[in-house]
């Protein structure tokens, strides 16, 4: 064996890698080892790889997953400064998504009986509503939702608060909306449409921006207070109403948003769930 070359149990001790990682690493190609025992199949790897090792690391430390170091990794050694500053804003954008979310758990945890097993909230019993034809402005677009829908929501309120393009200017006639317009739940793809009604004359002069009318709808309402991951309590007891008494879905889902996440605490968040039906 060369002068330079360490036993991968050294190499794991240097460099706070446990010898499976090591191994796992070399099977992707991530750290291949500078040198293999032909009979053993024993690996041995060099002073210089530590450097490597220590950046893939510090990469997995800050939450990137082993392809998103390998791609660093490969961009750092061409250079590509661009690319590299790329995978770190999207990091840091997850990396804020995940804080706001563990921010939201610990408050509801702070305010939780601990023995009732979940959220502290509060679910209305099912009643049909007829809904009229609504004016509305949206936006809709593919991404994940607890990103893509507060994102949506302050573009359509900055449009607003701008006066719409009009004078005078056009005004929030109802509650903001969530139109689901998924068959089924998706992690990162999820057709998100947010609309708010209004009232008034609106110029609109991006694409990005619709007005348009949402049909008029008998839906089965259940009124929802308590942290937005809950709110599927809401949807259980809308269907089981929709089970019980012969009817079905006729069109996609509405949540209606009552108060603002930062103005209020997360026990106190109001949501409204509508689910179109009609006759089975």
């Amino acid at each position: 064996m060369a002068p330079d070359r360490i036993s991968i149990g050294m190499f794991s001790l240097v460099t706070h890698l446990s010898p499976k990682a090591l191994r796992l690493y070399d099977e992707k190609g991530l750290l291949v080892p500078a040198e293999r025992d032909i009979c053993t199949g024993y690996r041995y790897y060099t002073y210089a790889q530590i450097e490597r090792a220590v950046r893939i690391k510090n990469l997995l430390w800050l939450g990137f997953s082993l392809d998103d170091a390998a791609t660093l990794l490969c961009a750092r050694d061409q250079g590509d400064a661009g690319r590299v500053r790329s995978l770190f804003a999207v990091r840091l954008v997850a990396t804020e998504r995940e804080i706001r979310r563990l921010h939201a758990v610990q408050e509801v945890l702070q305010q939780q009986d601990p023995l009732s097993g979940g959220f502290r909230m509060s679910v209305t019993e099912p009643e049909i509503k007829e809904i009229p034809a609504l004016r509305v402005i949206s936006r809709r677009e593919r991404g994940v939702y607890q990103e893509t829908i507060p994102r949506l929501i302050g573009e359509l309120c900055t449009f607003l608060e701008a006066g719409g393009g009009q004078q005078p200017a056009v005004k929030m006639a109802g509650p903001v909306m969530f139109i689901c317009h998924d068959e089924e739940y998706r992690e990162t793809d999820a057709d998100i449409e947010i609309a708010i009604p209004v009232s008034g004359r609106v110029s609109v002069d991006t694409a990005a921006i619709e007005v348009r009318s949402l049909p008029a709808a008998r839906v089965v309402s259940v009124l929802y207070t308590g942290p937005y991951p809950g709110v599927a309590t809401a949807y259980e007891k809308a269907f089981a109403y929709l089970g019980s008494h012969g009817l079905v879905p006729a069109g996609p889902t509405r949540e209606l948003y009552f108060n603002d996440p930062t103005e209020v605490p997360e026990t106190e968040l109001l949501t409204e769930v509508h689910v179109p039906v009609r006759e089975e």
